[in-house]
């Protein structure tokens, strides 16, 4: 009976060591698959990006050889405007009418980030436009509600920033 214990444990053993192997070859097989998707898809994405209007290229890190795809966006300087006498009231609902304009532009796709800056400067924010052209950002960025009463004003610059990086 001891015997055929022993059996079974180096049995077992080796059935391990043996799907471990198969195991690891599968996950560098799939290693190498997904590099070959991310690959394509970095040139899909760059194909679709001209296809539709959109400024890139290729920026090469001369130390470690990775390439990056970059993208121009277009950042919206929310300024200070000359018309900041709105009662209360007024303000309060144009703020609503801001932050739902801002929201919309994220739900849409052409704004990727929005936010407000901490301080009381007369640059009260900014929007980053993922937008083709300086001309659509310019029409959105001026059809935010509080552009339009006066309270803001635009100032647009285009920007260059890596493709699908994140903040951190």
């Amino acid at each position: 009976m001891k015997n055929i214990l022993i059996i079974l444990c180096v049995f077992s053993l080796l059935s391990c060591k043996n799907e471990t192997t198969s195991n690891k070859k599968a996950s560098e097989s799939q290693e190498e698959s997904i590099e070959t998707i991310k690959e394509q898809s970095v040139a899909e994405i760059k194909a679709k990006l001209v296809d539709e209007g959109y400024e890139v290229f290729d920026y090469v890190d001369e130390k470690t050889k990775d390439t990056t795809l970059m993208q121009q966006y277009f950042i919206a300087f929310l300024k200070r405007g000359p018309i900041r006498n709105q009662n209360e009231e007024e303000s309060a609902r144009l703020q609503k009418e801001h932050l739902a304009h801002l929201g919309k532009m994220y739900e849409l796709g052409y704004a990727d980030i929005s936010g407000p800056f901490g301080d009381d400067g007369d640059i009260r924010g900014i929007t980053i436009y993922n937008v083709p052209t300086l001309e659509m950002a310019d029409s959105l960025a001026n059809a935010d509600p509080m552009v339009k009463a006066g309270r803001l004003v635009i100032e647009l610059h285009p920007w260059w920033a890596a493709k699908g990086f994140p903040l951190r």
